[in-house]
């Protein structure tokens, strides 16, 4: 399989939830199950209009971004796939990118960067090729680099498991 790996997937940092109006999804998510916005995002070079929601609280709060395109004719097209994509908390997002491209992992364009909520991210391709044949089949997944107390309140649980 090849070198050990030098990072860990800590949890599930966010979910993000793609519709056509994101005023249909915050019917659900914020008005009937009581999730709180805590940001909006806009990107015209991602496509993106979101309101940026939140379960849970500290290390362990889980975002939910509910998602609808700047532009419905224009691509990324957020909506298309209900489910846009799950975030995970990485430990070490550049030795997570490192290893995994030498295993074969296909990363979508655009490289580590700052994400919506501040945290460095990537992503990994949802589909594979020639060059690298590893993809999570159909679904996008966003890296991202977990902050110190989310690495230290991770740490705490695992081995507080043992």
């Amino acid at each position: 399989m090849g070198p050990a790996r030098p990072f860990k997937v800590l949890g599930i940092q966010q979910i993000a939830i793609g519709g056509v109006d994101k005023t249909r999804l915050h019917k659900l998510w914020v008005e009937m199950l009581g999730l709180e916005v805590t940001g909006t995002f806009r990107s015209e070079r991602e496509n993106v209009d979101e309101d940026i929601c939140a379960i849970g609280s500290g290390p362990f709060k889980v975002e939910v971004d509910l998602m609808q395109p700047v532009d419905i004719d224009k691509k990324p097209a957020v909506h298309a796939t209900p489910l846009n994509h799950v975030g995970l908390w990485i430990d070490d997002l550049t030795a997570a990118v490192a290893w995994l491209t030498a295993q074969g992992v296909r990363f979508a364009p655009g490289g580590i960067r700052k994400g919506a909520a501040g945290f460095d991210i990537c992503f990994l391709h949802p589909k594979s090729s020639d060059e690298f044949p590893i993809s999570a089949e159909g679904v996008l997944i966003e890296l991202v680099q977990a902050p110190a107390e989310v690495i230290a309140a991770f740490g705490r649980t695992t081995s507080e498991a043992l």
